[in-house]
């Protein structure tokens, strides 16, 4: 039956394919004398040579009959039962055997070793891990994996450990495919990413035997969320049509309810940037030169400047603000002697501290929404002197509260 993904499940009886032994201690032993070409299972061993298989069936005959001889005791330890969900992988002096059961077995003592194989539907889950998908989020992402045995000897045969090989197959797998995914594809698309990890799994385990039937993925949580915001273009183009259907209405209002018989109201956009030619030359006079925002926030730290606040400082600084122009202003702080000043250009002497930064840099530090220390570790901050002198501006911050 075909799933979801495409992945063709094999049928819960295929492994009743395997021939079932017979019941005696020459049982899977025609290879001695007529070798079956390929064997069983994986790396199956070349067909024996007539010595090994003459000292072959002389110690298997010993077995045997140490069996009959000992048989009312020996049978307790001899005789196993297999259920119908059950195989058992026989090793007879260390050669494999065909899968045994359901039923029952009967086993050589001191020649025979066994192992079962449970054929049931079993499950295993993975931990939750941290994860970085490609949008830059990191999250907390598990799994539910359910599985089940269809051919018992490739499960002995080919790995040693079952349930923590196909655990670190499924992790692996989980893996690689959050990582080439944005956050919000894994948080929709769960179902369509399990089918992928399915066949990704499948197409590792089944060289051992093992075939997974469903992966589920869990989303426990969402540690950070992504760097790139895609929602917010649509969110900002959300509120500019609120904002226009806000306005229009409030136009409609002010006009009483009665349309006019003349022509509709229409809402024109002025371009800020490129103004209209009618309006260039009558508000080209009346306009002053806008005075830049670093000055004016500088400037207001001329109250708040005080003796006391010198001597706790006692450092002079240079602020080079690049301009949203591209431009470059200098202005100053010297917090030095009286009462400290503060203004455009570079300092009198020479600064302790020459800081660069950006203008929004400046106004969200004179602001305190941003600290000395975080803008310099982010890179927004660059220093030329002793950093421990720039983290003396927290005292010049504290003061502006």
């Amino acid at each position: 039956m075909f799933g979801r993904s495409g992945y063709r499940a094999l049928p819960l009886g295929d492994f009743d394919r395997f021939q079932q032994s017979s019941f005696g201690f020459l049982g899977s032993q025609k290879g001695c004398l007529s070798p079956e070409p390929g064997g069983v299972g994986p790396g199956a061993d070349a067909p024996e040579s007539w010595p090994s298989c003459l000292c072959h069936g002389l110690i298997s005959f010993l077995g045997f009959l140490l069996l009959l001889l000992t048989f009312p005791i020996s049978g307790w330890f001899a005789l196993k039962i297999v259920p119908t969900y059950e195989r058992m992988i026989v090793f007879r002096l260390g050669r494999i055997r065909t899968p045994q059961g359901p039923g029952m077995v009967l086993l050589l003592p001191f020649i025979d070793s066994f192992q079962r194989v449970d054929l049931r539907t079993r499950a295993f889950n993975v931990p939750p891990c941290k994860l970085a998908s490609k949008d830059g989020a990191v999250l907390s992402v598990g799994a539910d994996v359910q599985f089940r045995i269809w051919d018992p000897v490739l499960s002995v045969m080919a790995v040693k450990d079952l349930n923590t090989a196909a655990r670190m197959t499924a992790h692996n797998a989980m893996t690689k495919a959050l990582l080439r995914r944005p956050l919000q594809e894994i948080q929709m698309e769960k179902l369509k990413i399990g089918d992928q990890l399915l066949l990704e799994i499948n197409d590792v385990t089944r060289a051992w035997g093992l075939e997974v039937d469903r992966v589920e993925l869990a989303v426990e949580a969402v540690l950070q969320p992504p760097q790139d915001g895609p929602a917010m273009s649509s969110l900002d183009s959300t509120l500019q049509q609120l904002a226009l259907h806000l306005l229009g209405g409030s136009m409609n209002s002010a006009v009483g309810g009665t349309p006019s018989p003349g022509p509709v109201d229409t809402l024109e956009m002025i371009s800020e940037v490129e103004p209209p030619a009618s309006q260039a030359g009558a508000e080209a006079e009346p306009n002053p030169k806008k005075q830049p925002v670093a000055e004016g926030l500088l400037t207001a730290l001329q109250p708040f400047l005080s003796e006391a606040l010198v001597s706790q400082v006692g450092a002079c600084y240079q602020f080079n603000v690049i301009l949203p122009g591209g431009t470059q202003s200098v202005y100053f702080l010297d917090l030095t002697a009286g009462q400290g000043r503060v203004g455009h250009g570079a300092p009198d002497g020479i600064p302790d501290v020459v800081v660069e930064m950006a203008e929004a840099d400046l106004q969200a530090l004179l602001c305190r929404e941003l600290r000395p220390l975080g803008a310099y570790m982010s890179g927004r901050l660059k220093v030329k002197g002793d950093l421990a002198v720039v983290m003396k501006l927290e005292a010049v911050l504290r003061a502006l509260k």
